[in-house]
């Protein structure tokens, strides 16, 4: 049985990634590199923003405008203002996994300050306060396993007891390279991806339980 859930934040507690691709794909266009909502996803979902402005510097051959980073900040606060919604099952899936006794946190390449406006937002923020993690806190982010890794130690957690839900194959690789069980969620990168990265695939937050384990006798409501 787990002891630790980790939850990606993107895509499986908070219905995200097209909002931010969208958005990262026009500024990258701005700039001169001509890119779609797909394209964004198959290059950059689940990778810090640093790692991501590292691909993009690389893919134009020069340096991006110091405002680069700050801009997308602003357009994408500015969006989940309006739109961002948690994933369908987030509260049940959070709750379900609680009454198994099993720990639960929040681990991302976001940063704090995004995640605080994206789970603020949706009612999340408060069903882990004390337990979310940034890849801002780490020397790589995904697909390095250095977060997942980051998170379990300060949850005081072996490895090899964490699952990791994750929608990303960069997330995905993390979780397997630092020793933990992943369990992928289709998202617009589909299964097929997820799978070869080393997930096991649930179609739905609702079957996040049926696929960790047995229910455990007590309740668990955070450390």
């Amino acid at each position: 049985m787990a002891e630790l859930v980790i939850f990606d934040c993107d895509g499986i507690l908070v219905d995200t990634e097209q909002i931010t691709n969208r958005i990262l794909a026009e500024l990258v266009t701005e700039v001169g590199l001509p890119m779609t909502t797909a394209d964004s996803m198959a290059r950059y979902m689940g990778r810090s923003m640093t790692a991501v402005v590292s691909l993009i510097e690389a893919e134009l051959g020069r340096t991006l405008p110091a405002t680069f980073v700050d801009a997308y900040d602003e357009r994408c606060f500015a969006a989940f203002d309006a739109e961002v919604a948690p994933m369908p099952g987030a509260f049940e899936a959070i709750d379900a996994v609680e009454l198994l006794g099993i720990h639960t946190c929040v681990a991302s390449s976001g940063s704090h300050a995004k995640m605080r406006r994206t789970l603020g937002a949706t009612g999340l923020l408060e069903r882990f306060d004390g337990r979310i993690f940034s890849a801002s806190e780490v020397a790589q982010g995904k697909p390095a396993p250095d977060l997942f890794l980051h998170a379990a130690a300060h949850m005081g957690t072996h490895p090899q007891a964490c699952v990791v839900v994750e929608d990303s194959p960069a997330g995905v690789l993390a979780a397997v390279s630092g020793g933990m069980r992943a369990i992928g969620l289709p998202g617009p990168v589909g299964a097929a991806a997820l799978t070869a990265a080393g997930a096991e695939i649930i179609e739905s937050l609702d079957r996040l339980v049926a696929a960790i384990g047995e229910p455990r006798r007590g309740h668990f409501r955070g450390r």
